[in-house]
C-alpha cells in the first residue's frame, strides 16, 4: 500500500504471473495442537535462530510432513510474536528477524481494500491477513523490489523505511517487545538487511509459501493440510 514510509503499493500494470493464493487461517492457540495433528515430537530450536517460539518450529515440521511446501524453502510469520522464520525445504530453520505489522489486530482483508486510496483506510482495516501465500517478486509504484504476499490486497513484505520519524519504525524493530511492532497499513516491514541477505534470495523465485499464522481465528480449520494428517 503506497505511502511514503510503507512503499507496498501495488502498480496498475505490474500484476505477477501468479497472484498470491490464500487460505484464511486460525487462531494462534491452536498452533500448538499441529505437532500431535502431524504426528512429530516437537523440534528444538535452531541455532540460527533468536529464541523462536516452539509453535512456528512446529507448524514448520507439519507443513513439509503434509508435503504443503511442495519440497521448497518457506517463511512462517509468527503475529503474536511481531517475527518471521525462514526454513528450509526439510523444516530447519535458517534464519529468523523481527518484523513490523499491520496496526490493527485481525485475520483477515477487507475486500477490496487492495484498490482503495490509503486515505480512505480507517486504523481498524489496517491489518495483516493470515493464511498460506504463494509469494511473488515484484515491484511497488516506486520502482522498488518488494516480495508480494496477497497482490490483490496489496500486502507485500519489504524493507522497512524509517522516513517518517514520528512512526519510530527503527526503534520499534529493535525494542525488545512485540507490543510496539503494529504500525504500517498491513504489510510487512523487515530490516533492510535482513532482507537483502534472506528475503530476496529466498523468494526470487515465484510460488514459495509464505504461512502467516493467525491471532484471532481457528488454525486447524483453516490449514486444510493439518486436517489431512489428523487421524
Amino acid at each position: 500500500m503506497p505511502t511514503a514510509t510503507e512503499p507496498g503499493g501495488r502498480p496498475p500494470t505490474s500484476a505477477p504471473v501468479q497472484r498470491a493464493t490464500r487460505f484464511t487461517v486460525a487462531s494462534f492457540a491452536g498452533v500448538m495442537l499441529v505437532a500431535a495433528l502431524a504426528g512429530l515430537p516437537p523440534q528444538p530450536a535452531s541455532a540460527a535462530s533468536a529464541g523462536p517460539l516452539p509453535a512456528a518450529e512446529q507448524f514448520a515440521q507439519a507443513a513439509v510432513a503434509a508435503g504443503d511446501n511442495a519440497s521448497q524453502p518457506f517463511a512462517v510469520l509468527d503475529k503474536t510474536a511481531a517475527r518471521l522464520y525462514l526454513f528450509d525445504r526439510n523444516g530447519r530453520m535458517t534464519a529468523s528477524s523481527p518484523v513490523l505489522l499491520g496496526l490493527a489486530r485481525g485475520d483477515d482483508s477487507v475486500p477490496g481494500i487492495g484498490t482503495r486510496p490509503m486515505a480512505e483506510i480507517r486504523t481498524e482495516e489496517r491489518t495483516t491477513p493470515a493464511g498460506r501465500f504463494n509469494a511473488e517478486p515484484g515491484t511497488n509504484t516506486s520502482g522498488e523490489d518488494i516480495t508480494w504476499i496477497d497482490y490483490d490486497a496489496a500486502i507485500s513484505m519489504h524493507r522497512v523505511r524509517a522516513t517518517n520519524p514520528s512512526e519510530q519504525r527503527l526503534q520499534r524493530l529493535a525494542s525488545a517487545t512485540a507490543s510496539d511492532n503494529r504500525i504500517s497499513y498491513g504489510c510487512i516491514n523487515v530490516p533492510a538487511a535482513f532482507y537483502d541477505r534472506h528475503v530476496k534470495p529466498m523468494f526470487a523465485s515465484r510460488g514459495r509459501a509464505v504461512y502467516v499464522l493467525p491471532e484471532v481465528a481457528s488454525l486447524d480449520a483453516r490449514f486444510p493440510f493439518l486436517r489431512a494428517t489428523g487421524n
